[in-house]
């Protein structure tokens, strides 16, 4: 990002959002839910609050990457940026797919009896296989990759003509959101979105089926975009809705515990769409209101976090996954458990990045990090 236009408080953001996934992948370990293995001891009271961060942790992460790529933008034509884009995403998504996935997998299949045998066998079969969850070769939690890809590389034209040209969809965004609740105009889509296509398409991660998960994540990219592209205005508004917005995602939340208590039908699905939505936006202005009035500023610790943020994204769930599997049969607290999984994910993390990756120049491009100390 330019350090002319750099926003700080978004920085600090993208590395509290990242962090926030850690911890949530941890607690998967021991939810209901489906994962990719589970405690011996299951916790349903644990899942309001994963639920919780489940509205909004993903949809702010589109968002804030939308808001960098139109700084990303402020120096480079359509084929430079595309060019960045992939180096950034492309390989590290390859890499992970064939050296940081694989032992997750192995560890799967380990629990579930699926093979048997050490991990250098388990290594030939990723080659012909085939695809996850048949076969063995998958990109599992970096997901996020391919799809910042190709929104990027899909919206980029558009991207370029908004930043080159004050258009009239930006005026008019402009003078829409500074209205009271004006920066609710985002959920409209967001809503018809939630309402008219996730009864038909479950979250697969898999690109090929999962509609309604690309065209929302995508139009939250283009909305972070959109966002910037208003300037100042922008964060005047924020500034006067977070608290609003605080006590709209409270109510919005508490309406969907219980909106959780009747049966399916279309009033439900109809209400919770709406609930969710504006629960999930609430939360997000109140992370950037908030994160605006007192992280938009500089410092040592922001400057080594937002580079090694994205190192540890990559490598996490490996690490975490590979503790679970120690430790999953063990008769200990939640507690225990719990803080051996997230302390030892990030000391693990912190390690190989700080002692391996940072040090060796040609690991750089492997974990998207730009030239620069």
């Amino acid at each position: 990002m330019d350090k002319k236009f750099r926003r700080y408080d978004i920085d600090w953001l993208r590395v509290f959002v990242f962090t926030l996934l850690i911890i949530y992948h941890s607690g998967m370990f021991f939810v209901p839910w489906g994962w990719h293995i589970k405690n011996n001891n299951i916790y349903d009271w644990l899942k309001w609050p994963m639920l919780f961060l489940n509205q909004w942790r993903l949809p702010i992460l589109f968002l804030i990457s939308g808001m960098g790529t139109f700084y990303a933008l402020s120096k480079r034509n359509i084929w430079q940026f595309n060019k960045e884009r992939f180096l950034r995403l492309g390989i590290p998504l390859v890499f992970g797919m064939l050296v940081i996935v694989p032992p997750q997998v192995y560890f799967e299949r380990l629990v579930h009896g699926q093979f048997q045998g050490s991990y250098w066998s388990y290594l030939s079969t990723i080659a012909y296989d085939g695809i996850y969850p048949e076969g063995n070769l998958s990109w599992h939690h970096l997901w996020f990759l391919p799809y910042l890809l190709i929104f990027s590389v899909i919206l980029s034209p558009i991207f370029l003509y908004i930043k080159n040209n004050k258009n009239r969809f930006i005026r008019w965004i402009s003078k829409e959101i500074q209205k009271p609740y004006g920066l609710y105009i985002f959920t409209i889509p967001l809503y018809l979105l939630e309402s008219l296509l996730e009864p038909f398409y479950d979250i697969t991660h898999d690109l090929i089926n999962d509609w309604f998960n690309f065209f929302s994540s995508m139009t939250l990219f283009f909305f972070g975009f959109v966002m910037v592209a208003c300037g100042p205005i922008l964060w005047n508004a924020i500034e006067r809705i977070r608290t609003k917005a605080l006590y709209l995602g409270i109510i919005c939340f508490i309406g969907m515990l219980i909106t959780w208590q009747f049966e399916d039908g279309y009033t439900r699905h109809f209400t919770e769409a709406f609930l969710k939505i504006v629960n999930l936006w609430s939360w997000i202005l109140v992370l950037l209101g908030y994160a605006a009035k007192y992280k938009n500023k500089p410092s040592p610790l922001l400057s080594y976090a937002n580079r090694a943020v994205y190192p540890f994204y990559i490598l996490h769930q490996t690490v975490t996954v590979g503790i679970a599997y120690y430790i999953k049969d063990l008769q200990w607290s939640l507690l225990l458990k719990a803080t051996i999984l997230i302390v030892g994910t990030f000391l693990i993390c912190w390690l190989i990045y700080h002692l391996i990756i940072s040090k060796i120049k040609p690991l750089h491009p492997l974990f998207g990090l730009k030239k620069g100390s």
